[in-house]
């Protein structure tokens, strides 16, 4: 939470702590950041500065929310907030629209086949591994739990060989997961028993250790330390089709959803948001 301070802090304490007389000049207050707003709504608060890529997550929202209200799957008294929280039914309805409103075409046989080509899978292929879940829940401060999760990610990272149970402890006193009360511990992971976005991060190179950076799901960040793994062997086309169909489609919801929020965005009024830098659609 930001206050309004009119304290000194030039480090000298009392009255005329600052040098100043009563003929000085007063300095000018600098000019607030405009806020950024979709049809009227401000996306921040007036004395919060949330950096360009919150400001595109909460814009996506918004326009979600927004569209929902108009075809009726949410109601139009529901409460806006300015801290990027949304109500339970929000999400619920902002879910159906998108299951009404995205048209996702199933992947041809030949482009799995070119895919899986170009994607060779490892059937098997599973990591040990622990980690500590920052959660993202309804109201949370998404930046201050990110530079959370970014300091002990650098603290993890530098710990040295004397200092083996650090992740473990840190696991216990922060973790969101119920897995803290074990160091962390997840045992052996497959990607089917992953969320597809936390198997994408963890499976894409042979990193071993704390990974250098801060894993993204549904759930939240992920500080991830890979323990062991075990690269199994090339499954064939047949045996990971189902494998690729997946990945295709999920390729293809995420282009239709860029797609949607485009036309929104083009029909809304929008001050201060700049959708075409966003580097994904909406919050991980």
């Amino acid at each position: 939470m930001t206050h309004e301070s009119h304290v000194c802090t030039c480090g000298s304490g009392g009255a005329g702590g600052c040098g100043s007389s009563a003929n000085d000049e007063p300095m000018p207050m600098a000019a607030s950041a405009p806020i950024a707003r979709i049809n009227g709504i401000a996306l921040h608060k007036e004395l919060e500065h949330p950096d360009a890529e919150t400001v595109r997550q909460r814009a996506c929202t918004e326009l979600l929310r927004q569209r929902a209200q108009s075809t009726g799957l949410l109601a139009a008294d529901d409460v806006h907030t300015a801290d990027g929280a949304i109500s339970v039914a929000a999400a619920q309805a902002i879910e159906q629209l998108l299951e009404r409103e995205l048209s996702i075409p199933e992947p041809t046989d030949e482009a799995c086949r070119r895919y899986h080509a170009a994607h060779p899978f490892a059937h098997d292929e599973r990591v040990r591994l622990r980690h500590v879940l920052f959660a993202v829940t309804p109201g949370v401060d998404v930046r201050a739990l990110r530079l959370r999760a970014e300091a002990m990610l650098l603290e993890l990272r530098a710990a040295d060989a004397s200092e083996q149970g650090k992740f473990a402890e840190s696991a216990r006193t922060w973790s969101n997961c119920p897995s803290g009360q074990q160091g962390g511990e997840l045992g052996w992971l497959s990607r089917a028993d992953c969320a597809p976005e936390f198997a994408r991060e963890i499976f894409a190179s042979a990193e071993v250790g704390v990974l250098s950076r801060l894993v993204h799901s549904r759930f939240g960040l992920h500080v991830v330390e890979v323990l062991e793994r075990d690269a199994g062997h090339v499954a064939s086309f047949d045996a990971s089709r189902e494998h690729v169909q997946r990945a295709l489609h999920q390729q293809a919801w995420v282009n239709a959803l860029r797609h949607y929020l485009q036309v929104l965005a083009g029909e809304a009024h929008m001050e201060g948001v700049d959708l075409d830098a966003a580097q994904s659609p909406l919050m991980q």
